[in-house]
């Protein structure tokens, strides 16, 4: 094949993927520059194809500019975050990788490719600025946010009591508190009332869930950035300085990224953060309490968490059983819930037949007390208002028959763990179809966290 039309299958192959392709010759004029990278920064090929890339953007230069760093001084770049305006005056920000090209160690072109996180970005700094507004005075007489406390928790049952005991004793000090167990079984709660009982309940409470951000802006969300640390960036405190005094909740600490686990660490041992892209320690003084939704002995074992880290973390650890290890609580939470949603919907029911209380301690609950919460709400809601008592024919539950077990060789075959995987594999797929994988709605469908779900679609690879 000749090197022309070597180059013509190359730009029809580039022309097909999502990401931006930026291609510089080596004096500077754009050689490449695909439908992907267009539509990003707002442009027209036609203006871009064969210019002089100065010329074209011009508030760009050697020191801001990843692809003339490449071209300019063999710099490779990997997975850096930038901003800049497009033609329209808007603020694009990228995840750029940027690699010169040699030949007999000439740079011959750089190559630049670019992926879209400007939504993001721009969710992380609502974020943020969610979290600075709520702590001004100002701004609190108006907006009554939700705090928990241990008041708030219910349960007789004696392995949960036990639990709610040692949260207790450890909110008179500030070691840092691990708590594990599945999904929707009221670790943020705990982890809340941990905070609000504890000597620094008048200083901030801060949560971030570490499965909703890439690495990159996960990490200015919890450290801060510095002016002029990267291209556009600004003064602006993270979760860290916010929580100065107080609490900081990590919630599924093991969707954080492996790479930014290093980092976290540094700040537990060292109690100082520095700001992306800045040059000053900064003092912090923050407990941190983190969650996770799977065994520690299983992640660790994953490699989804360091040792080192874990241990850190781990001071304090409290398992939170599911609800199906807590019949005894199953009535008394559905009552809970029972006078909550009668406000909410203005009904009056007053409790349940005999088939409801059979069905409820029966069922296995996989969404724990959240699942629960949801039946009640939703069976509440459908009730003619003069019905005071709730009956089996009340609820509805998803309909899972189309994954039961059909041989069991399979299992011995492949082992538990793996069929388990597959199987949930195939859930979450049919979710997504079903909702025409509509990430938002197939999470309520499988009654889990959003951000659950992405980290899910992540771990087996599903497509999109």
């Amino acid at each position: 094949m000749k090197a022309k039309e070597c180059m013509l299958l190359m730009q029809n192959i580039l022309q097909l993927v999502d990401e931006g392709v930026h291609v510089l010759d080596k004096d500077g004029n754009t050689i490449f520059y695909n439908d992907a990278m267009a539509a990003l920064e707002k442009m027209d090929s036609r203006d871009v194809i064969k210019k002089p890339f100065k010329d074209v953007f011009k508030g760009l230069n050697k020191e801001t500019s990843t692809l003339l760093k490449a071209l300019h001084s063999k710099t490779v770049t990997k997975n850096l975050k930038q901003t800049y305006l497009n033609k329209d005056g808007k603020e694009i920000s990228t995840i750029n990788t940027t690699v010169p090209v040699l030949m007999d160690g000439e740079v011959i072109a750089a190559v630049e490719v670019a992926k879209n996180i400007t939504k993001i970005e721009e969710m992380s700094n609502t974020i943020l600025k969610l979290h600075d507004e709520i702590e001004k005075p100002a701004e609190v007489k108006h907006k009554k946010v939700k705090k928990y406390n241990f008041d708030n928790i219910v349960g007789q049952n004696e392995k949960f009591l036990d639990v709610i005991e040692k949260a207790k004793k450890s909110a008179k000090n500030s070691a840092s508190v691990f708590i594990y167990g599945e999904t929707g079984t009221g670790k943020e709660l705990i982890a809340q009332s941990i905070h609000y009982a504890s000597p620094r309940k008048d200083k901030p409470f801060k949560a971030q869930n570490c499965a909703a951000l890439p690495e990159s802006l996960l990490e200015g969300l919890l450290f801060g950035t510095a002016r002029g640390g990267f291209t556009g960036a600004v003064d602006r405190p993270g979760l860290f300085e916010q929580a100065n005094g107080g609490t900081l909740l990590l919630d599924e600490i093991n969707s954080m990224p492996y790479e930014l686990q290093p980092k976290l660490l540094r700040v537990l041992q060292e109690n100082y953060i520095r700001r992306v892209g800045g040059s000053t320690d900064i003092p912090i003084d923050v407990r941190i309490i983190t969650t996770c939704n799977e065994n520690p002995e299983k992640i660790l074992r994953e490699g989804k968490l360091r040792k080192d880290l874990y241990y850190r973390l781990n001071v304090i650890q409290l398992y939170v059983p599911p609800l199906r290890e807590r019949v005894d609580d199953i009535l008394l939470l559905a009552k809970m819930f029972v006078d909550k949603h009668n406000a909410r919907f203005n009904k009056h029911i007053r409790g349940f037949s005999d088939d409801a209380c059979e069905f409820l301690l029966s069922y296995d609950y996989p969404g724990n007390a959240r699942e629960l919460e949801n039946m009640i709400m939703s069976a509440i809601s459908m009730c003619d208002d003069d019905e005071e008592i709730l009956c089996r024919s009340h609820f509805s539950v998803p309909d899972i028959s189309h994954y039961q077990i059909g041989d069991f060789d399979k299992i011995k075959d492949t082992g538990i763990d793996t069929y388990l995987n597959d199987l949930e594999k195939k859930i979450i797929e049919k979710a997504l179809i079903d909702n025409n994988y509509n990430i938002t709605r197939a999470s309520r469908a499988l009654k889990i966290k959003r951000q659950t779900l992405q980290h899910k679609i992540k771990k087996y690879d599903i497509k999109l």
